[in-house]
């Protein structure tokens, strides 16, 4: 029912500020986690947290504060109501300062200083009305909060840029063609709120009106949209199995009357193949709108409102013997600003990593590992790699 672990790594980070003028340190982080798990005969519930500790050699010959700590914490319940009736609650909750934690796709590609969360709860109601028709209706609510705050319209903080509530809510309408095949229709509503309240960026194009303010604030970025797709699960083989959601969303930037709404693509689909015991592969592909830290005012009075973002990423997990087992991921990100000065420029974050892990028994095992970025932008003075490598142990329990 329960799982207690802890990781120990030595490593090495040649650009620990994620910056063009790359710093690199030697360092250490420790790794504690703990699982919770309970199967009961209609429900199951799930509790997992883990804790990061990441020091730092560089920053504390430069005086600075050495540590940064990371919190993940998450929960499920799942509960079957009667056997045509499912329901499922799921919350994740984040505090972290590096940009691969902040969510999906990634809203801030460089290191944010502070106690920087991100909340993402979501609940869905699965019906069987019949044997070949059934519903599902679900919500989802994410918050982030910046720590970095009181900024100004020339010099904007994080939490006036990206601080934000976003909520969405949807129904999908299922027919199963085939034990194998599941096509759906649905529909999905969301709504994005700025809750920094605070200026975010300074209109230098005269004559100033209700449609080209002199200043903007937070919530010149709220925006509601309109999602309509088509879907279909299909299982291949026994150990193959693929879904697809295709579609189109409508977004309407309602407190900016400079802004045009836009309608662009939407999609979700993934495959996954488990080749062996112990080995599983893994692709997909994610098209939609999201937030970003980009704002500057354009020659006709308009910020940047968001950006449409297509993340393609993989993973492959082998077992290479009884007691070694290596890994690949990689994530690619390709962003295209929607107005402001970076209008229609792109935006392209690269991720890869590969780890070798030895179990020495079931309780000890050791790894080592090595992970890439490269972010290039538009906006000067952002672009940057960074390499990192490691080599720990972890004790599981």
């Amino acid at each position: 029912m329960w799982s207690l672990s802890a990781s120990l790594r030595g490593f090495y980070d040649d650009n620990i500020n994620t910056s063009p003028q790359k710093v690199g340190s030697f360092g250490f982080e420790l790794n504690p986690s703990f699982s919770w798990d309970v199967p009961l005969q209609q429900t199951e519930i799930g509790v997992r947290y883990n804790y990061g500790l990441y020091y730092y050699q560089q920053r504390e010959q430069n005086g600075q504060d050495p540590i940064d700590q990371t919190h993940q914490f998450d929960l499920y319940l799942d509960h079957a109501f009667t056997p045509r009736w499912d329901g499922k609650v799921e919350d994740s909750f984040t505090i972290s300062q590096d940009p691969a934690l902040s969510g999906n796709p990634t809203v801030v590609a460089t290191r944010v200083n502070g106690n920087n969360i991100v909340n993402s709860a979501s609940a869905n109601l699965h019906t069987d009305w019949t044997r070949e028709f059934g519903t599902s209706l679900h919500y989802q609510n994410v918050v982030s909060i910046y720590e970095n705050s009181g900024g100004t319209a020339n010099n904007p903080s994080y939490a006036g840029l990206l601080n934000r509530v976003e909520q969405s809510i949807g129904l999908d309408l299922e027919w199963v063609a085939t034990p194998t095949t599941t096509w759906l229709v649905g529909y999905m509503y969301g709504l994005v709120l700025f809750t920094g309240n605070e200026p975010i960026a300074q209109n230098t194009n005269p004559p100033y009106s209700a449609a080209n303010p002199n200043v903007y604030y937070s919530g010149s970025r709220n925006s509601q949209s309109q999602y309509g797709y088509v879907g279909v699960q299909h299982t291949f083989l026994e150990n193959l199995t693929g879904k697809a959601d295709l579609g189109v969303q409508y977004t309407d930037y309602y407190n900016d009357p400079s802004s045009t709404s836009s309608l662009g693509p939407y999609g979700d689909a993934s495959l996954v193949y488990t080749y062996d015991p112990g080995s599983y592969a893994q692709v997909g592909v994610t098209e939609s709108r999201n937030a970003t830290d980009q704002v500057q005012v354009n020659s006709q009075g308009q910020i940047t409102q968001d950006q449409l973002s297509t993340v393609v990423y993989g993973s492959i997990n082998h077992a290479l013997t009884p007691k070694l087992t290596g890994s690949l991921v990689g994530h690619f990100q390709y962003s295209i600003y929607n107005e402001g000065q970076v209008n229609n420029s792109a935006a392209e974050f690269y991720n890869f990593a590969a780890n070798l892990s030895y179990a020495f028994n079931r309780h000890f095992s050791s790894d080592l590992g090595y992970s890439f970025d490269w972010y290039t932008t538009p906006v000067a003075g952002q672009d940057y790699t960074r390499n990192r490598i490691y080599l720990g142990v972890t004790a599981t329990y």
